[in-house]
Order: C-alpha cells, then sequence, then structure tokens
C-alpha cells in the first residue's frame, strides 16, 4: 500500500510529473523538493555497498526434499533477516510480463487529457495522478492506484473502463498473481510451522490493490524522492520492474542501500500485517524509490491482505508465555481505514499496533 495518500486538492486538474517534464526547468518546483533526505551508504571507498539481497527459485521449492529444504531455509532467514526477496522461475511467462510491460507503458504515452478521466477524486486515494505526502510534498511520480480485489470493492469509473487491451492484460496478471502470492503464503506458513490453512483463510480471496508507477527522469534527482520511505501496510507485496532502471532502496541497519532488481525477477517484501501476524518474527523492510537524471522507471506491485472482515493480530500458535503478543487485535478494514488517515513516517503506522505502547500510555494517565 501507499506510505501516505492524502488527496491532493487541484479542483479538476491532475498534477502530473510527466507534463511538468516537458517544460523548460531552472530547478525543481519548491513543491517536490526535499531537503532532509538521509543519503544512501557509501562505502570506505566512496562506492556505493549494496546489500546481497536474496533470490529464492521457485523451482527448488517443487523439487526433491534437500532442494526444498534448502530453499526453505533461505525464505526463512531472506524473511527474517531483511524483509525482502527476489523472486525466480516464478511461473509467470514471459509473453504476460511482456504484454503488461507494452501496455502499461502504453498507458503512461496516453494523453493527459485521456489519463485525467482516472484522477483521484477528491477525499479519495484511488485512482491516477499524484498524492500529498509529508507537509504537502509531492513525489516524484505519476501513480494510478486502485483495489482490485473484492471486485465488487472496485470504483466503477476505474479499472472497468481503462483501455481494453490493458484490462485484459491487468486481469490475466492479477489471477497469476494472486495464485503466485497464496503459493508464497503456503510456503511461509511452513517456515514459520503453522497449518496452512491459517494464512489460507485469512488470505484467500482477500483485500488486494494495485498501483502503477511512472518515475519520470529528473535534472536534480538529489533534490527530489520517487517514492516517500515506508514500510507496506500489507501482508507480503510483489513487485514488477517494468524497465531496466533501478530506483529502490531499503533502510538496513539505519542506512539505505540500493537494490538492483534482475531481469524478469519479482521482488517480494514482507508487509506490516504479516509481521504483525507472526509476532515480530519476520520484519517488514522500510524502502524508497529514487529517481534517475537521465532515464524513466516504471513498475507495478500488487499488495495482499486478510479479508476485510477478519481480525488480525499475532497468530495464536507463535505467542507463548516466553514470547507474548506484541501487537494488539484489529478488525482489517477498521486498520485499512486508520492507516489511510494516518500521516507515516517510516514505520510509524506499524508502531502504534504494539501493546507496550498502549501500556505506557495507560501507564502515563495513571
Amino acid at each position: 500500500m501507499e506510505s501516505q495518500l492524502l488527496p491532493l486538492d487541484t479542483g479538476s486538474s491532475v498534477v502530473s510529473v510527466q507534463e511538468l517534464i516537458k517544460q523548460t526547468m531552472d530547478a525543481v518546483p519548491e513543491r517536490y523538493v526535499r531537503r532532509n533526505q538521509e543519503p544512501q551508504i557509501l562505502s570506505g571507498n566512496g562506492s556505493t555497498e549494496t546489500p546481497i539481497v536474496p533470490v529464492i527459485d521457485l523451482g527448488k521449492l517443487s523439487s526433491d526434499q534437500i532442494a526444498c529444504d534448502q530453499e526453505l531455509q533461505k525464505l526463512h532467514e531472506a524473511c527474517k533477516d531483511l524483509g525482502l526477496f527476489q523472486l525466480v522461475n516464478h511461473g509467470i511467462g514471459p509473453s504476460l510480463l511482456e504484454n503488461l510491460r507494452y501496455e502499461i507503458e502504453e498507458f503512461f504515452k496516453l494523453p493527459l487529457s485521456e489519463k485525467t478521466k482516472f484522477k483521484v477524486r477528491l477525499g479519495e486515494v484511488e485512482g491516477y495522478g499524484n498524492v500529498a505526502r509529508s507537509e504537502g510534498k509531492l513525489d516524484w511520480d505519476d501513480r494510478f492506484f486502485m483495489i482490485v480485489n473484492p471486485i465488487a470493492k472496485r470504483k466503477p469509473h476505474l479499472f472497468p473502463e481503462i483501455p481494453l487491451s490493458l484490462r485484459n492484460t491487468l486481469d490475466s496478471y492479477i489471477k497469476e498473481l494472486q495464485k503466485l502470492a497464496m503459493q508464497l503464503l503456503r510456503l511461509i506458513s511452513k517456515c514459520l510451522d503453522i497449518k496452512i490453512n491459517e494464512m489460507k483463510e485469512l488470505f484467500e480471496e482477500g483485500f488486494q490493490s494495485m498501483r502503477m508507477t511512472y518515475y519520470p527522469p529528473c535534472p536534480q534527482p538529489e533534490h527530489v524522492v520517487g517514492l516517500t520511505p515506508h514500510s507496506d501496510a500489507a501482508g507480503i507485496t510483489i513487485l514488477y520492474q517494468i524497465n531496466d532502471v533501478d530506483g529502490l532502496q531499503i533502510k538496513k541497519d539505519g542506512f539505505w542501500t540500493p537494490i538492483p532488481i534482475s531481469p524478469h525477477a519479482f521482488v517480494v517484501n514482507v508487509g506490516d500485517i504479516m509481521e504483525i501476524l507472526n509476532n515480530g518474527l519476520y520484519r517488514s523492510i522500510e524502502h524508497r524509490v529514487m529517481v534517475d537524471s537521465t532515464r524513466e522507471r516504471i513498475s507495478i506491485a500488487m499488495f495482499f491482505n486478510p479479508k476485510l472482515d477478519l481480525e488480525i493480530g499475532p497468530i495464536q500458535s507463535l505467542t507463548t508465555k516466553e514470547s507474548p503478543a506484541l501487537f494488539r487485535r484489529i478488525k482489517m478494514e477498521k486498520y485499512v481505514k486508520d492507516y489511510f488517515s494516518h500521516n507515516p513516517n517510516g514505520k510509524s503506522y506499524l508502531e502504534k499496533m504494539k501493546l507496550q505502547l498502549e501500556k505506557a500510555v495507560a501507564s502515563e494517565g495513571e
């Protein structure tokens, strides 16, 4: 999900960075300037340090028992230590991914008047355009965010109205990713040594959303941020980088480091809800996107969550007297509503879910 989604009151217009860069600029407009960004970490010789991102081979997980067990252990360690991994041999065909790339690129090439039909409406968070972030600042991107499941939750002026070829491709992609997500959740259940049905009952036909994002090149990339630092308020996120331009960075041990993404690989990251469900064993990863000075970056992310009418909290079998519940329980629908009305910074919203904060507040009132 988005880190902060406050509607931008621009009347009938759409704030579009893609249109902005067509103009001659001496400097980045003030509403995009982020002066206090944390720099990415540099090594002793001044070069950028890159963490080793685990690569999970889904093919090995259906191989012989030894290979499967080894890959499961890699998956467990990736979720526990980094909260993120790349997924290869994921079973999504190259022809579908190529069609997806073409259709999304074509959508962002549409005239602004066409894309404005899907603009973010006042008081809402879904649609095309840009949204206000911390202190009213804007990210250096154009995005199209929408709920895709349950189907009854889809806005009638969004998914049903996008160009037919894009709609058909997205429909195929969504169905494939839904199967992939459930496969990953079954594997995570094995890693956590919990009943597979516990995850299945939570996530099957759950609340799902999608964000297509276009990051235009920026003449002063050091002054802007493509996507504000945040952790995803999701169970898991599956990201596909449409083109070969990197920009994703994660915060590891207090420092920002870039993540180079392999062609045709998915990036899967643990979200806040997964951290709540497994009682802090797997930690959601704070991440951001930086932009390039000459090249555009395009990505599509899909966010998988439990059903809206269910209550979320630490899974009972993962809490003991020695490891009591760290997070309070809350209805999923309320969690989503509170998150979208919140003004988070990094993982600040997840912090509000922790039980020790509630106890501290109660103690202060005594």
